[in-house]
C-alpha cells in the first residue's frame, strides 16, 4: 500500500474538475456487517436442487461491474495531482469510492480525516478502459477501500481490456501475447 498521505501520483483523468472536501465533517459510520462464509462443498444430491453457487457469483459480479462502469466515482488526487493509488500482491490499485461518506471512512482509517482531500469525479467505465491500461502495470480498480461493501474490480479479461488483463487460467501475462502465442518463449502457443 502507499505511505499515509502519498498516492503513487498516476495521470489524473481529465474527466471534471478537482473538488475539495473536508472529509472529518462527515460522520464516519461503519458498513454493513460482513457477508456470511460461503458453505462447503456441497452433497452431488443437493446439487441439482440449488444453483452453482459459482455461476451465480459470476452473474451478480457481472451486475456489479455493469453498474460501476455506468457509475461516476470519487478518485481522490494524490499530492502531485494524479490519481490516489496502492501497490497490493503485485497489483496496483488505482482507489475509488462511491460517494463522500465512504471516502470519509477511508479517510478516518487512515486517520487523516483532519486534512483537507481533492478529488475527481470519473466514470467507472474510463478508469477500466482507460486509466488502467495506461498505467503499464498489473492495475484494478479497489471501490471503497477499506469497508465491508468494498468491490475490487482486478486486471481479469472481461473487466479491463484484454492489452491489460492477466491471463489467471495459465498464469501468463497476456499483454506478452501475440496471435494467440507468447512472445517471450519464442511464440509457444
Amino acid at each position: 500500500m502507499t505511505t499515509p498521505g502519498e498516492g503513487r501520483g498516476e495521470p489524473a483523468a481529465a474527466e471534471q474538475p478537482r473538488r475539495s472536501s473536508r472529509l472529518e465533517a462527515l460522520s464516519a459510520p461503519h458498513g454493513a456487517p460482513a457477508a456470511a462464509p460461503a458453505s462447503k462443498k456441497l452433497n452431488p444430491q443437493l446439487q441439482r436442487v440449488i444453483p452453482d453457487t459459482a455461476a451465480e457469483a459470476r452473474r451478480e459480479f457481472a451486475v456489479l461491474l455493469g453498474e460501476f462502469r455506468r457509475t461516476p466515482v470519487l478518485v481522490p488526487l494524490a499530492a502531485g495531482g494524479g490519481l490516489w493509488t496502492a501497490d497490493r500482491g503485485g497489483v496496483r490499485w488505482i482507489c475509488a469510492f462511491s460517494h463522500e461518506a465512504a471516502l470519509s471512512r477511508f479517510a478516518h482509517a487512515r486517520g487523516e480525516a483532519h486534512r483537507t482531500w481533492e478529488y475527481r469525479t470519473v466514470l467507472g467505465a474510463r478508469l477500466l478502459d482507460v486509466m488502467v491500461p495506461t498505467l503499464g502495470v498489473p492495475a484494478g480498480v479497489a471501490l471503497d477501500a477499506g469497508s465491508d461493501d468494498g468491490a475490487l474490480f482486478p486486471p481479469v479479461r472481461g473487466v479491463v481490456p484484454d492489452t491489460a488483463a492477466i491471463d489467471l487460467e495459465d498464469g501468463r501475462d497476456d499483454r506478452h501475447r501475440v496471435g494467440g502465442r507468447d512472445e517471450r518463449d519464442g511464440g509457444a502457443p
